[in-house]
């Protein structure tokens, strides 16, 4: 039972793994054993530029909720987890096994993230989640 209390209350280190996961995606595209790029493909810069924006928001997401919590944040963290996972279809780069993987994996864990933080805070007054952090 002490576990699911655990879980049960939005903690700040879920914040600081929100932030964590926005540095990961930042630097996806630069991991290990990518292979099969040119350093001026247009088609790499698309995708680069799409993850270093979608890792910059979540970064900047998980740092207002470190600071001032609301709900909508967790929803738009839920909704970038959601557009990374499905970001190599769009772009064109699912051909990529590894980018893919990455990118899966890094979106459904800012999903999952975002959803038990959503979960912790639905029932929140205003003032308890002004109270976040301190």
């Amino acid at each position: 039972m002490s576990d699911f209390r655990l879980l049960g209350t939005h903690r700040t280190w879920e914040d600081w793994c929100g932030m964590l996961l926005g540095v990961l995606i930042i630097l996806s595209p630069w991991f290990p054993a990518q292979t099969g790029y040119d350093a001026v493909d247009s088609d790499r810069s698309i995708m680069i530029l799409n993850t270093f924006t979608v890792g910059i928001i979540v970064l900047g997401l998980a740092q207002l909720e470190y600071v001032a919590l609301q709900r909508w944040e967790e929803v738009a963290e839920i909704i970038l987890g959601l557009w990374l996972i499905a970001s190599p279809a769009i772009f064109g780069y699912a051909n990529d096994g590894l980018m893919l993987l990455w990118h899966s994996v890094l979106g459904v864990l800012v999903v999952l993230l975002g959803a038990l933080q959503l979960w912790q805070d639905w029932n929140l007054s205003e003032e308890d989640l002004l109270k976040h952090g301190h």
